[in-house]
């Protein structure tokens, strides 16, 4: 079970990332999804560029949520150093490697994928959104409520971050 929430996690992260950056819903303005990124990555960092790509759009998505939330919260690209720890492990993993390399190709591929992962039905907020508890993480609920969160701001062209109270 945690092997499996855990790549939920990672999956909604690159998922949220891409459509966060400029070339989708511009939350944050940066491009390592674009396919140029990967031309300016490759030389510098040759056997992690995906990693790279991963960290860089997690930093930008991170700074973003933490501005608008309080400190103390969690939120997807903020989370308890073991689960941060056992993402990054997995994302330098051959298996990590694979999940990254299926990054979506378009804005549509993304929120389909998203789309998925979200609860039916779930409520539409904007800015701050508590979703549950930082204990229920592992939650299959709480997952998905993370996921329609952002479904629905993306789908609305607005802005949320759902959060965990710890």
């Amino acid at each position: 079970m945690k092997e499996s929430y855990l790549l939920t996690l990672l999956k909604m992260r690159i998922l949220v990332g891409f459509l966060g950056e400029r070339a989708q819903c511009a939350w944050w303005p940066t491009a390592f999804y674009e396919a140029s990124s990967r031309l300016f990555l490759e030389p510098v960092f040759s056997k992690t560029s995906r990693l790279a790509q991963y960290h860089g759009v997690l930093e930008a998505a991170r700074r973003l949520h933490d501005e608008h939330l309080s400190v103390g919260s969690y939120h997807l690209f903020r989370l308890p150093e073991e689960v941060e720890q056992d993402l990054h492990a997995i994302v330098q993993s051959s298996e990590g490697d694979e999940f990254a390399s299926q990054a979506p190709k378009s804005k549509e591929a993304a929120l389909n994928a998203l789309k998925q992962l979200a609860t039916t039905g779930g409520k539409s907020s904007m800015g701050p959104t508590a979703v549950g508890n930082i204990k229920d993480l592992d939650s299959a609920d709480t997952l998905k409520a993370f996921a329609a969160a952002y479904l629905s701001a993306f789908n609305q062209d607005a802005q949320t971050y759902p959060y965990l109270v710890g």
